[in-house]
């Protein structure tokens, strides 16, 4: 039976999307890798035939399969076996894809993927230029890349009938961007039709300093932004707030910033706009200035070259938008155990917030025990995409008590909202970062 028109994907008794995560090893040391770290609870494994049979059920009504998660997808000798079984079952619109480092995509493979019936690829290139992509992706070459678009675009040409679209994932830095536009030229000049840039997790606190994203809202910015005006129109200069905010004894020209301060903050209590009064004083205008311009290059690049770019937000969104529970996803790990998001996928330390916190793997159920659309169906499964989509949770990324006992606990129980979904430090949701999907 198909479902009403104003049934949501979360809210059908099957998930629209899956990302399967069919091995967990990589044959490249990135820096930026969550597997670099000291503290990742990652455990090693590969995806059993049996697991991924175990997903058949699901595959007549998904939209998307998404054939990766943490490790490189072409290390699994039975891809292709993977890529043809569901292919046999899915619909016609439906869709299968992955991403890879393309290290070993040479012609042979890429002929093989392309009868298997893979329908996207994207190829992780985070620089134009040897020396940066040498830096970033260590162990690897621009040369690869190039190998494996050659290979790729030659089977493609070969079986006319396939639909397989090449693309390229490129994840933005404050040391990487500047080559964003040239990487999307060199990549569409050589067979791609499209461009996922997203930005950086920074998994360790020394990359912390790497990331190019706002550390406040895009309504926090432009509520702030508006008062500044008002400020400078009134003679007062709110960068001195910080140094007159807790003193006992004011003179007037200190207790008009405070009280300025204060009429804002009413101002964005009435508007139920959350924000960080000292991460906004501490905001770097001039680099989001330079930044936004070379989005808006690599727009320009991308109308030239004829590509489709998903670009990410500069600033994190207030409002927000799981796409991932929205959309109606699954994911599941290579030992078979099925999870929300990406977020919620595997166990690690990130510093997303600026802080360190302890991400939980949240887990419904396995498919080696049980069908995977009993435990889509499962009531704890549903009850958690009934919480999310009700988006009431807090905003962590503004909040002036952050990080508190409750985002920073070693098992994560309730936020501040007592709600048992860590979604209020999730940056997933704003916009900030970017997958295949």
């Amino acid at each position: 039976m198909s479902p009403s028109p104003a049934e949501s994907p979360a809210q059908r008794t099957h998930p629209s999307k899956l990302f399967v995560e069919v091995t967990t090893h990589c044959n490249l040391g990135c820096a930026m890798c969550v597997k670099q770290t000291k503290h990742h609870g990652m455990t090693e494994g590969v995806m059993a035939e049996e697991t991924f049979s175990a997903l058949a059920p699901a595959f007549p009504h998904l939209e998307t399969l998404i054939l990766n998660g943490i490790g490189e997808p072409l290390l699994h000798p039975q891809l292709e076996a993977f890529i043809r079984k569901a292919k046999e079952l899915m619909p016609a619109t439906g869709w299968v894809g992955f991403q890879s480092n393309g290290l070993l995509m040479n012609e042979d493979r890429a002929a093989s993927l392309v009868k298997a019936g893979l329908d996207r690829i994207c190829i992780s290139m985070d620089a134009a230029s040897p020396e940066t992509f040498r830096r970033l992706r260590e162990g690897g070459e621009v040369g690869d890349i190039e190998r494996a678009f050659r290979a790729l675009t030659a089977a493609r040409t070969a079986y006319p009938s396939s639909r397989l679209e090449i693309g390229i994932e490129f994840v933005v830095m404050r040391d990487n961007i500047r080559e964003l536009p040239e990487a999307l030229r060199w990549a569409a000049r050589r067979g791609a039709t499209f461009a996922i840039v997203t930005q950086l997790i920074p998994y360790d606190e020394a990359h912390v300093s790497l990331v190019a994203y706002d550390c406040s809202t895009d309504a926090a910015v432009a509520l702030f932004d508006e008062w500044k005006q008002i400020a400078d129109h009134e003679g007062i200069d709110l960068g001195r707030y910080r140094e007159v905010a807790f003193r006992f004894s004011r003179n007037l020209e200190e207790q008009r910033i405070v009280d300025f301060v204060n009429r804002m903050k009413e101002h964005a209590l009435s508007r139920n706009i959350f924000f960080n009064l000292e991460k906004l004083l501490m905001r770097d205008d001039g680099w989001f200035t330079e930044a936004a311009g070379i989005f808006d290059e690599a727009r320009t690049v991308a109308e030239e070259e004829g590509l489709d770019l998903q670009l990410p937000e500069l600033v994190p969104k207030e409002k927000r938008c799981c796409e991932f529970v929205e959309g109606g996803g699954a994911f599941i790990s290579w030992d078979g155990n099925v999870h929300p998001c990406y977020f919620l996928w595997h166990r690690y330390h990130c510093h997303v917030q600026g802080w360190n916190q302890m991400v939980q793997p949240r887990s419904f159920g396995s498919v080696t025990l049980r069908g995977i659309n009993d435990v889509w169906n499962d009531r704890g499964f549903r009850e958690f995409r009934e919480s999310v989509l009700l988006y009431d949770y807090p905003h962590c990324l503004s909040c002036t008590l952050a990080p508190c006992d409750y985002v920073q606990a070693e098992e994560f129980e309730q936020d501040c909202h007592i709600r048992p979904e860590p979604c209020g430090s999730c940056l997933w949701c704003m916009g900030v970062f970017q997958c295949l999907r």
